[in-house]
C-alpha cells in the first residue's frame, strides 16, 4: 500500500520497529544512487542550486537559494503545481530536502515521505510505529523538524526517541537505536538529526517535564553510540561524566532540584561546521522554570539556555555562550542558527547568527565563541544588554526577578523568535526573521514544587500580556490585585501581541522593513529567501505570501486553505523552478486555534504543497461541518471538594491538549458522549484509546483522581450547557475531533 490513513496507522502502532511502504502500479521508482549527498557536494552546494541538500539548503542552514527563475518580475503568475496529502492532522514543521529530483521530508511523530519532486507522486513512505505514550510527553505537538540525507541514507528520529537509518532508494530500515538513556523520564524527540563527519548527532525534548538534557553521537553506518554530552551536571553525589560537568556543577546550588532533572534539553537546531570540525547546538530552559526553586542559592546553572560548541570527534567542549544565566523565563537557546561570513567592526569573521528567544540578535565568532554583537531586535526589559568583553548578559533583576512579586517581562517565554527558521540573504545582507512581540506576566506560587513524574514541573505561572483580562478570574486574589492595579504596565513596552516578518540588518543592528502577520500572535511561519529578490512565508490563516526582499512589498498571496508554520524551500527539476512547503497547524500552541486560523474552517489535513510559474489555483479542503450545541451532561453527583481537586489535576495533566476549542486535534471535553462518560476511567487510566493517541495516566493518577477529573469535566460541561441555553446558541462551524 502507498500510505495508511492516520487513524489506521495509529491503530497499527507497536512499541518497536518501523515499516516502509512502496507504491504499487506505475508510480516512479528510485535508482540505487538515491540520496547521494556527500561532503564534496554539500561544500559546493551553490554550484547545484537546483538541489536543496539540508533543511536549510546548505551547510550553514541559510534557508537562502541562488535560484532566480522565479523573481519579482514574474512571481505574479506563481500558482499551484502539485500536492501530497500525509493523512495526518497534527503539526507539520519540517523543511523538505530535494536531491536529484527526489523530495524527502518528515511528518507527524517521525513519519518519512519520499516523493517525485516534479509531480508529488509517492515513491515510498516510512512509519516508525511509535510507542503512543510518547504523545503524552510532547509539550508542543507530535511534530518533527525534518530528516538528514547522506550517502544514500535518510536519517530520522521518531517521537518516542528512536533514531533510524533508512535506505534512500527504498525506505527500508538499515539500523535503528533507542537514544533515551532513562525511560522513567519524559523524553521525546522532535528535532532533526545532523550529520557531523562520521557521526550522526541528535538531542531530545523534555525540559518542561522531568528530563536532564543531553546530545548523542552515533556512528553513521552502524548506529553505535560514539559519545554523549550532558548539558546539566546532575546530582554531584553521583559524580560527573566529564570535567566540563564538574565545572558546571559549581554554577548550581549543590541542593538543586536534581530530582526534577534540570532541563537544558537539545530539542531543536544542531549544526556541523566542517571547517572547524565543530558541532553547534542550543540548549533548552532550566527545569523547574523558576531559578529560585531549581537552584535556591543562585548560580548561572550551566549549560542551560546556552549555545554550546563541541568537538565532533570527541564530544568535548570547545566553547559556550550562555544567553540567559540562571534562566527563569523559559528562554531556550534552541532557535535556528545560521553560519555565514560577515564583516563586523571592520573585520571579517566566520560567524554564527541567532535571533534568540531572549530578544537579542547574536553574532558570534564561531571558532572562538566570542560574542561580536548582541542587539535587541524586539522590545527587551528582562536585561539591559550584553557585555561584549565577556559575552555575559546584564540581567535587570528589578524587572526580571518574580520570585516574590508578579512581574511583566519582555519578551515572553515564546521569545522574540521561536523554532520557525529564519533566512539569510547573503546578497543584500539581510536576515528575515519570523518575529514575536509580546510580554508575559509571570509569578511564582508559594511552597515547594512537588516532583510530578511524567508531568510538567515548571513552578512558574505565566500569562501572555494580551491575555490578562481572560486569565484574571482564575488567579489567586493577591496576584489578581497586583495585576489589576496597572502598576506593572507603567513605563513598559506595548502589551499588544503581534507576529511579524522582520527584515533585519545584522551588522547595522536595525530593522529595514517589516510586515505584520494576519493571524495574530501565534501566526509565525518559517522563511525562505531567494536570489530572485523574493521572501516566501506562509500564514496560520492558510495563505502563502511572497514579498519583495528589498522593500517588503507584498507581491503575491495564494489562498491554500491550510495553516502553514514550516519554512518553504525551492528547487529545480529539469530546469523548472518549484517552491514547496509543508502545511499543517501545530507546534507550541497547537491546541490554540485563533480566530481566522484556517484549521478552524477547513480542518488540519496535512499536505505538502508545491508551486510553479503559470500554475493553477490551489485546491482548498472542504469546509468543516457545523458543530451542534453542547449536549446535556450527565448528573453531577460529586461534591465541591472533588470538583476542585479534579480541576487542579486537569490543569496539571490535561489542559495542554484539551481545551474548549472545537477545532483542535483533541476532544472538546464538554461534548463527551454517554459512551465516553461510561468508560472514562478505562480511557484515562488504562489506555483504552492509546492506539488513537490518548495516553494512559495510571502511573500518576488513582481511581479517585480519575473520578475527580471526571467530576470537574461534568461540572464544566454543565456551566457551558446552561450558558448556551441562556444565550440560545445552536452551535458553531467546525468539527469535534476526538482521539
Amino acid at each position: 500500500m502507498r500510505r495508511l490513513p492516520a487513524h489506521i496507522a495509529l491503530l497499527a502502532a507497536t512499541l518497536i520497529g518501523g515499516c516502509s511502504h512502496a507504491p504499487k502500479g506505475n508510480a516512479p521508482t528510485l535508482a540505487a544512487a538515491a540520496g547521494n549527498v556527500t561532503a564534496a557536494r554539500l561544500a559546493a552546494a551553490d554550484t547545484e542550486p537546483g538541489n536543496w541538500f539540508t533543511a536549510g539548503r546548505d551547510a550553514g542552514k541559510t534557508h537562502y537559494s541562488p535560484l532566480k527563475a522565479i523573481n519579482t518580475e514574474n512571481v505574479g503568475t506563481l500558482g499551484f503545481a502539485w500536492q501530497y496529502t500525509t493523512g495526518t492532522t497534527r503539526g507539520l514543521e519540517a523543511t523538505p530536502i530535494v536531491v536529484d529530483g527526489v523530495m524527502y521530508t518528515s511528518g507527524v511523530a517521525g513519519r518519512v515521505y519520499a516523493l517525485d519532486a516534479a509531480t508529488g507522486e509517492p515513491l515510498w513512505s516510512f512509519d516508525p510505529h511509535i510507542d503512543m505514550q510518547a504523545y503524552r510527553f510532547a509539550c508542543c505537538d507530535a511534530v518533527n523538524h525534518g530528516v538528514s540525507v547522506w550517502n544514500g541514507h535518510v536519517y530520522v528520529a521518531a517521537l518516542d526517541g528512536r533514531l533510524f537509518s533508512l535506505d534512500a532508494a527504498t525506505g527500508a530500515v538499515q539500523w535503528s537505536v533507542d537514544t533515551i538513556d532513562n525511560k522513567s523520564r519524559s523524553y521525546t524527540i522532535t528535532g532533526a538529526p545532523e550529520v557531523a563527519g562520521d557521526v550522526l548527532v541528535i538531542g531530545n525534548a523534555g525540559s518542561d517535564y522531568d528530563a536532564r538534557g543531553y546530545i548523542s553521537a552515533y556512528v553513521l553506518n552502524t548506529g553505535a553510540l560514539k559519545w554523549r554530552f550532558y548539558t546539566v551536571p546532575g546530582d554531584p553525589k553521583n559524580g560527573f561524566e566529564n570535567p566540563e560537568l564538574e565545572a558546571a556543577a559549581k554554577t548550581w546550588d549543590p541542593d538543586s532540584r536534581w530530582d526534577i532533572g534540570g532541563g537544558g534539553n537539545v530539542w531543536d537546531t544542531i549544526l556541523y561546521d566542517p571547517e572547524f570540525n565543530l558541532i553547534y547546538f542550543g540548549t533548552g530552559n532550566g527545569e523547574p522554570h523558576s531559578a529560585s526553586e531549581r537552584s535556591p542559592k543562585g548560580g548561572d546553572n550551566l549549560y542551560i539556555a546556552s549555545i554550546v560548541a563541541l568537538h565532533a570527534d570527541t564530544g568535548r567542549l570547545a566553547w559556550y555562550v550562555q544567553e540567559a544565566p540562571g534562566d527563569s523565563w523559559d528562554y531556550d537557546a534552541t532557535q535556528p542558527m545560521i553560519l555565514a561570513d560577515l564583516t563586523v567592526g571592520g573585520e571579517a569573521h566566520k560567524v554564527l547568527m541567532q535571533a534568540t528567544k531572549t530578544g537579542f540578535f547574536y553574532i558570534i565568532d564561531r571558532p572562538t565563541g566570542k560574542v561580536l554583537s548582541a542587539t535587541p531586535y524586539v522590545p527587551v526589559t528582562w536585561a539591559s544588554g550584553v557585555d561584549l568583553a565577556t559575552g555575559r548578559v546584564q540581567v535587570n533583576h528589578t524587572i526580571a526577578d518574580y520570585s516574590a512579586l508578579p512581574k511583566l517581562i519582555f519578551p515572553s517565554g515564546q521569545g522574540g523568535h521561536n523554532w520557525n527558521p529564519m533566512s539569510f540573504d547573503r546578497d543584500n545582507g539581510l536576515v528575515y526573521i519570523p518575529v514575536i512581540e509580546a510580554g508575559e506576566y509571570v509569578f511564582e506560587p508559594p511552597g515547594r514544587e512537588p516532583m510530578r513524574p511524567h508531568a510538567r514541573n515548571m513552578k512558574t505561572i505565566g500569562i501572555f500580556s494580551g491575555n490578562l483580562a481572560a486569565a484574571l478570574p482564575r488567579l489567586p486574589p493577591d496576584v489578581r490585585r497586583v495585576l489589576e492595579s496597572g502598576q506593572l504596565q507603567k513605563n513598559q513596552p506595548d502589551t499588544r501581541m503581534r507576529a511579524l516578518l522582520r527584515a533585519w540588518d545584522p551588522v547595522a543592528g536595525k530593522t529595514v522593513w517589516e510586515a505584520e502577520s494576519p493571524g495574530g500572535f501565534w501566526d509565525r511561519a518559517g522563511v525562505l529567501s531567494t536570489a530572485g529578490n523574493l521572501v516566501f512565508q506562509g500564514t496560520g490563516t492558510g495563505h502563502f505570501r511572497v514579498f519583495d526582499a528589498r522593500s517588503g512589498s507584498l507581491l503575491k498571496d495564494i489562498d491554500v486553505g491550510t495553516s502553514i508554520i514550516a519554512a518553504p524551500m525551492t528547487y529545480t527539476v529539469k530546469g523548472k523552478q518549484y517552491v514547496a512547503v509543508m502545511a499543517g497547524w501545530g507546534g507550541a500552541g497547537w491546541y490554540n486555534i485563533q480566530q481566522g486560523n484556517s484549521a478552524g474552517v477547513y480542518g488540519n489535513a496535512g499536505r505538502v504543497l508545491a508551486f510553479q510559474l503559470g500554475g493553477g489555483t490551489a485546491p482548498k479542503p472542504l469546509t468543516l461541518p457545523a458543530v451542534g450545541p453542547i449536549p446535556e451532561p450527565p448528573p453531577l453527583s460529586s461534591d465541591a471538594h472533588s470538583v476542585e481537586h479534579g480541576s487542579q489535576l486537569f490543569f496539571t495533566y490535561c489542559v495542554y491538549c484539551h481545551t474548549d476549542a472545537e477545532h483542535t486535534g483533541s476532544a472538546d471535553l464538554r461534548r463527551l458522549s454517554p459512551a465516553v462518560h461510561a468508560t472514562f476511567k478505562d480511557i484515562v487510566l488504562h489506555g483504552q484509546r492509546l492506539p488513537l493517541g490518548m495516553a494512559r495516566f495510571d502511573d500518576v493518577l488513582s481511581n479517585a483522581d480519575a473520578d475527580d477529573i471526571h467530576a470537574y469535566l461534568i461540572s464544566h460541561a454543565w456551566e457551558a450547557f446552561l450558558g448556551q441555553q441562556q444565550s440560545g446558541s445552536t452551535g458553531t462551524n467546525g468539527a469535534t475531533v476526538t482521539h
